[in-house]
């Protein structure tokens, strides 16, 4: 191949608010300098700020209906450059918007990829399935994915190329878009007598979708593109796979000198809070010594403590837990008497490390910690005085038995205040993680029956007042991720939506009526969306002991109710109990059948079988898999052996199976 090549490339772009965040600009300023033209065509309208943002990065931009998904815009871009032109090039690349980078320079790619001898190349392929995914039937071709490939000038000019554009079939949905043409372009090519590579071969990797699958292995070897997908996919199957998004974004960060916030900036607009902090771990582990060498404190900014104190007898607990804050802070605080204001100011002015002491009284005992910030400290949070907060208050919980009160008291202290050392881990966090909005303990769970069930009967109102706020993010399905206890440290700025609005005492419950449905417990499920909305993650921190015993009883629990199960793997279990609920949760000897829906076929392959015939098969595969994975050439001499040995035993299986 030449050294410097004439390249032309169709870029696919679709977001359904119209947004090219910044993440698509830069991958297009870094194509730039491998490619003489870019064309990109969007699949629906651009705000006005993005269409002008891509067309100063781009040479063509078309805007069209959302029709064809990312397949439909390449048929776009081909037919706007024209086949006669495209002949003039030496490449041409498709590639769409689902992944982040480059992550390392595209010259390393390329230029590995220019020397090999073959007619079209894939950033990645995924391996041959059978059954097929998609249909539960069949084969699923091996293929290149489509988010990256690059077609050369000799199937360029060819009269095939443009006759497979011309009758491309009609794409409606994300099923045709794989099946139609995804899985059938390498294929059709390649029976055409056409080449075709992989930068990132599935057979050097031993998964059947390595750019997914072994992301973190392929970020160590350079590959510059990171799906998008990981981070929003369902966890079931990242636990499944064993997909190690954490790891690879650990090796990222060691590695390359890509901008990480150019992926929180996007991909925070399209997850689930839950999945996105399961899928990259979105979880410190804090130890109580700080982690960093140097002894100087960082630039934090101005920062504060924000409390609401309604039992003054649990003050001294307080501040001297917020003693372990490694820099002055102010101390401004809310409670419901002018008597306990004054006791609160007097025991401030006693203790070190206050800069100054601010302690409001609530005009009304309603809505207890939540109106009391929201109402009482709005004037302080949405002016930008403060960088960083810690948002406390005096927590007893009368209405429960003091054991579970306190442990889950204790769960909130120790988790944000526990040391000197662990405080300045935190602020740390912060410093160097600027799109982290809001650090909370995870979910409660020891003794509450939070998991899976924590909007309780709080998210119709909490949809209600997202619509009202204009907080515009999904909401996770049954267990948010949230500030439970409302105890938690945050930047005002990443819940301004929230300040901004002018609640009214009257919106919160009077006392005693502190209920779930009520705004009080609304808003405490809504910060993290706020934040989520604003731009920010939500990262869970814990100190080490409460790791210890929280992980420690949440093992038990997942081991307790898995031990009532049929052996099986994680997504069989979570798909049989889905059966179940959806039947009504019925009891009796029928309870734990299954009907046997496509769903239920796919869900059943994708773990161990219990038959004797289907451990056999998959005996077959994993000896097949592993000579394939671990000696490619013993397995290409060996193959028609296998088939051959498999002709005479199936019908000797069937009888005796």
């Amino acid at each position: 191949m030449s050294s410097v090549l004439r390249r032309v490339a169709v870029f696919s772009l679709y977001n359904e608010r119209g947004i090219a965040d910044e993440y698509v600009i830069f991958l297009l300023t870094k194509l730039r300098e491998l490619v003489e033209r870019i064309v990109v065509v969007s699949n629906g309208n651009l705000s006005k700020h993005s269409e002008v943002a891509v067309a100063k990065v781009c040479d063509q931009l078309l805007i069209r209906k959302n029709e064809g998904f990312d397949v439909g815009g390449y048929k776009a871009g081909i037919e706007a450059i024209g086949f006669d032109e495209l002949s003039k090039y030496d490449e041409l690349i498709l590639l769409n918007d689902t992944c982040y980078g480059p992550l390392f320079p595209f010259s390393e790619m390329f230029s590995e990829m220019e020397g090999r001898n073959t007619d079209f190349w894939g950033a990645s392929a995924h391996r041959e399935m059978t059954p097929n995914p998609f249909t539960g039937t069949g084969h699923l071709p091996r293929h290149l994915t489509a988010n990256f490939i690059a077609i050369r000038n000799e199937m360029l000019k060819s009269r095939a190329f443009k006759r497979y554009w011309e009758n491309l079939p009609e794409i409606k949905t994300y099923t045709d878009a794989v099946l139609l043409h995804e899985s059938q372009f390498t294929k059709h090519f390649t029976d055409l007598g056409y080449s075709a590579e992989a930068y990132v071969d599935p057979d050097q990797y031993g998964s059947h979708y390595p750019a997914f699958i072994n992301v973190d292995e392929t970020i160590i070897n350079r590959f510059p593109l990171l799906k998008r997908r990981t981070f929003f996919h369902d966890p079931t199957f990242l636990e499944h796979n064993a997909v190690d998004l954490p790891r690879a974004l650990r090796i990222l960060k060691e590695t390359s000198d890509y901008d990480v916030n150019l992926i929180w900036r996007n991909v925070l607009r399209v997850s689930e809070l839950r999945n996105l902090n399961s899928n990259a771990a979105l979880m410190s582990v804090l130890p109580d010594k700080r982690i960093k060498d140097d002894d100087a404190a960082a630039d934090y900014g101005k920062v504060a403590v924000c409390a609401h104190i309604y039992y003054t007898e649990l003050l001294d607990e307080l501040l001297a837990l917020t003693e372990n804050i490694p820099v002055p802070y102010d101390f401004i605080a809310t409670t419901n008497t002018p008597e306990k204001k004054a006791e609160i100011e007097a025991a401030l002015a006693k203790r070190p490390g206050v800069k100054k002491a601010i302690v409001r009284v609530v005009e009304q005992n309603r809505g207890r910690d939540m109106s009391s910030l929201f109402i009482s400290f709005r004037d302080l949070f949405i002016d930008d005085r403060y960088d960083l907060v810690c948002r406390l208050h005096t927590k007893k919980s009368p209405q429960v038995q003091s054991s579970r009160g306190n442990l889950f008291k204790r769960h909130m202290l120790d988790n944000l205040l526990n040391t000197r050392g662990y405080v300045q881990n935190v602020l740390d966090m912060f410093h160097d993680n600027p799109s982290v909005g809001v650090a909370i303990p995870p979910i409660f769970h020891i003794s509450y029956p939070t998991m899976g069930h924590s909007w309780f009967v709080n998210k119709p109102r909490a949809e209600e007042t997202a619509r009202l706020l204009n907080i515009d993010v999904k909401f996770d399905d049954t267990t948010p991720v949230a500030a439970y206890g409302t105890m938690f440290w945050f930047r005002p700025r990443a819940l301004r939506k929230m300040f901004e609005h002018k609640w009214k005492w009257e919106e919160f419950n009077a006392e005693p009526d502190h209920i779930d449905g009520g705004l009080a417990h609304v808003l405490e499920r809504l910060i993290t969306y706020s934040a989520q909305d604003a731009g920010f993650t939500t990262q869970h921190i814990m100190c080490e002991h409460q790791v210890a015993h929280n992980y420690s009883m949440l093992e038990f629990k997942m081991q307790r109710l898995v031990g009532m199960l049929p052996l099986h793997d994680f997504p069989w279990h979570a798909h049989l109990l889905s059966e179940w609920k959806n039947a009504g949760y019925p009891l009796g000897a029928s309870t734990m059948q299954i009907p046997m829906t496509p769903a239920t076929q796919t869900a059943l392959m994708s773990g161990p079988q219990t038959s004797v015939k289907h451990a056999l098969a998959r005996l077959n595969f994993a000896i097949k898999s592993s000579l394939k994975f671990r000696s490619p050439i013993l397995f290409r001499i060996l193959r028609p052996f296998y088939r051959g040995i498999r002709a005479v035993l199936k019908p000797i299986l069937g009888v005796l199976l």
